[in-house]
């Protein structure tokens, strides 16, 4: 994934009256090169990068709300209290999230009827698509009671 050499990108970001600052590159190069389904929060983000650059704290949240209001980051939120965040590739094929409670075992399975109920919804209502998120929360089979004995 190449996204923080993608013309379009840069363009979009201007018209928005930004530019491609280099920690904004180095955040989206960062999601690119993660493994696919990997979730991170800012502060996790922040302690990645430091390994490598100096950033901010404050950077790295703005910049995380920056690019996901222009849906190149997808902003999770898994009911913990805070925000993750992962690149935004397949809008082709969506995928959703199912989450455990106690544990936070998070697995992803598609969702292309769910994206597409919620284009409709939006085209009914005129508005512009950023992100269609659908979750559903639960016990995951380890964490979920023994069954009663009768």
């Amino acid at each position: 994934m190449s996204f923080p050499k993608d013309p379009s990108f840069r363009n979009d970001l201007r018209q928005r009256g930004y530019r491609l600052t280099p920690q904004r590159e180095r955040i989206l190069r960062y999601f690119a090169e993660i493994p696919v389904g990997t979730h991170l929060s800012a502060e996790e983000l922040y302690q990645r990068l430091l390994e490598e650059e100096k950033i901010s704290l404050a950077t790295a949240y703005r910049t995380l709300k920056l690019l996901a209001s222009m849906g190149l980051l997808r902003e999770l939120d898994f009911a913990e209290g805070h925000k993750h965040y992962e690149l935004n590739t397949n809008q082709e094929s969506p995928h959703q999230h199912i989450i455990c409670t106690s544990c936070g075992l998070t697995i992803e399975f598609l969702g292309g009827k769910l994206f597409e109920t919620g284009q409709q919804i939006a085209r009914k209502y005129e508005f512009e698509i950023i992100d269609v998120q659908f979750k559903i929360f639960g016990l995951c089979p380890a964490c979920q009671p023994p069954p009663k004995k009768r």
